[in-house]
């Protein structure tokens, strides 16, 4: 089998494997923030429009700033208009450009076309990655690797043939990749890796183990041997970009409430979640069960042992794999590589109430899969076992973790299909259970989603009254029309925000207007307008506009979203 030919048959391989395992998003509906970053959304349920345009570039809405990614929504919709099946095809379709990335960087930069197709192949089917690809408002996941990977291509690039245009080109996909998500920013430490394993552009270099470990191929890159100092130099400009779009993300992120105070959450707690964070999020990539859309934040009940334990075992692999760099580079460098592209959402700047996310672990998972790879390839050698025992291994794994995934694809259907089995494998998670009050509330089934804002109330009580007081207020059955209801729910939410939070406002307004107090909703309504001006949240904005305008001619608003939701 030629080169050419095998390369063209993993390719097709791992397009249909993607298509296996994703082809049934098609046919989902929008979940969860769906709703707000396309459907109910006017700047880009109009599709690609200069205003809409300029709208991606100042916004902070919901707290990120990632106008590439805004932009890519309004193409959908453009093309698309609000069915839900477009715009999951292009998460499909981002990701198995991803998948081909990787695997062709790899290949080329090693020689190795097992390992590196395994590691592709891994990446394409390993059910943590299927939150990324069926939630389309995780679009920033699969854009932002497709940048990312691009930005190591032009850096493969300027290392075989060094000159300005491979340089700027790769400062161009990496400032892309960074209005997509800023996550990029570890990017520029994953580079000083890769410098190391496998372009070997360190000084000194490992040298016999290196060649075992699938080096470049002789002929295709220049080898000269650079200082480590001269190599972060030429990193500079990238963690220029870097901290730049970390201060533009902290500043949308502060700016829109969405930053969790020490006094909530404080350090100590923080820093237990990590460690048990990056430990769960090892055990799930060997073993991914019960996974969910959201984990709710333990605070401060972690026991002391189970964060020491977590410690310790990083301590340990770190120590082991580290201590092989010399001979076995691509441990060090897959086992850095995960450590630290999961420091920006590791949780020690807590955004939400999120202990962790699969969706996380889109980029950081390649670590782990480079080491498993090559290791895989390096054991079998060792032992002198048949060839064929690299692709019946990874065989095995492939139909394993992809029949996982293909079963996590299932429960992405809708919203309430994705929160039942949220609520099936977590504890105590009021997130879910508010959203699926809401999801079944939009559906129509009144009576359940009462249910689920009762049980939402017990475990977060703000959110909780809100979401009833909503439903109270808003709804057409008339079993569960209560205005006077809704404004003493909702009044007992805003107290536990001191009527600083513009969304429960906006509740409490809708609440007076069901109860007739048309002059206490538009009072109320324009402070809680005033409070979203100045958060920057121009959609809330424009929505509590809409509701102003019902409240001055005397009418109660009537929540339509499901009727959205079901178009």
């Amino acid at each position: 089998m030629t080169h050419r030919f095998r390369t063209i048959l993993f390719c097709l391989i791992l397009i249909l494997l993607s298509v296996l395992v994703f082809e049934e998003v098609r046919t989902h509906k929008f979940v969860f923030d769906d709703l707000g970053f396309i459907s109910i959304n006017s700047m880009v349920r109009n599709g690609l429009t200069w205003k809409g345009f300029t709208w991606a570039f100042t916004t902070r809405y919901m707290g990120i700033w990632h106008p590439l990614t805004w932009l890519s929504h309004m193409l959908d919709c453009q093309f698309f208009g609000l069915a839900p099946g477009g715009p999951h095809l292009t998460n499909l379709f981002f990701h198995i450009a991803n998948s081909l990335l990787l695997f062709l960087l790899l290949q080329f930069c090693t020689g190795a076309g097992w390992p590196s197709f395994l590691v592709a192949a891994l990446f394409a089917v390993h059910p943590l990655h299927v939150e990324s690809v069926a939630w389309v408002a995780e679009r920033k996941d699969v854009l932002s690797a497709f940048f990312w990977l691009l930005t190591m291509w032009a850096y493969v690039w300027h290392v075989r043939t060094p000159g300005w245009k491979p340089y700027v080109l790769m400062l161009f996909c990496f400032c892309l990749g960074l209005m997509a998500k800023p996550m990029l920013v570890t990017l520029p430490l994953v580079l000083l890796l890769w410098d190391y394993w496998p372009l070997q552009r360190w000084s000194p270099a490992g040298a016999g183990a290196v060649e075992e470990a699938g080096s470049l191929p002789e002929g295709r890159f220049p080898r000269p041997r650079i200082s480590g100092v001269r190599l972060v130099w030429e990193k500079v400009p990238l963690l220029v970009l870097a901290a730049s779009s970390s201060a533009i993300t902290f500043y949308s992120q502060v700016s829109e409430s969405a930053v969790v105070s020490l006094a909530q959450i404080p350090f100590s707690a923080r820093v237990s979640n990590a460690l048990v964070a990056y430990a769960t999020y090892l055990g799930k990539t060997v073993w991914p069960v019960h996974l969910a859309v959201y984990y709710p934040h333990p605070g401060n009940s972690i026991p002391l042992w189970e964060a020491l334990g977590a410690a310790f075992l990083l301590a340990v692999l770190s120590f082991l794999f580290i201590r092989r760099a010399w001979t076995y580079p691509y441990l060090a460098v897959g086992w850095l590589w995960f450590l630290g592209t999961l420091v920006p959402v590791i949780g020690l700047l807590q955004v939400g109430g999120q202990a962790m996310a699969d969706r996380y672990t889109y980029i950081p998972l390649i670590g782990l899969f480079i080491m498993l790879g090559w290791g895989l390839a390096d054991l079998l050698a060792r032992w002198r076992c048949p060839r064929f025992l690299m692709p019946l291994a990874g065989a095995v794994m492939i139909v394993a973790y992809g029949t996982c995934a293909w079963v996590q694809v299932s429960y992405w259907l809708d919203a309430v299909t994705l929160f039942e089995h949220t609520l099936s494998v977590t504890e105590n998670n009021a997130i879910a259970q508010g959203v699926l009050g809401g999801a079944l509330y939009f559906r129509g089934e009144t009576i359940r989603a009462v249910g689920h804002f009762q049980e939402a109330i017990r475990l977060d009580p703000p959110n909780g009254l809100n979401g009833l007081a909503w439903v109270m207020a808003t709804t057409s059955n008339p079993k569960f029309l209560n205005g006077a209801k809704a404004v003493q729910l909702a009044k007992q939410a805003n107290q536990w925000t001191q009527d600083k939070q513009p969304d429960f406002l906006d509740t409490l307004a809708a609440a007076y207007a069901a109860a007739g107090n048309f002059q206490e909703a538009l009072d109320t309504a324009r402070k809680a307008q005033a409070l979203a001006r100045r958060a920057g949240r121009t959609e809330l904005v424009r929505n509590i506009a809409e509701r102003i305008a019902l409240y001055q001619q005397g009418q109660a608003y009537r929540d339509e979203t499901y009727d959205t939701f079901q178009k």
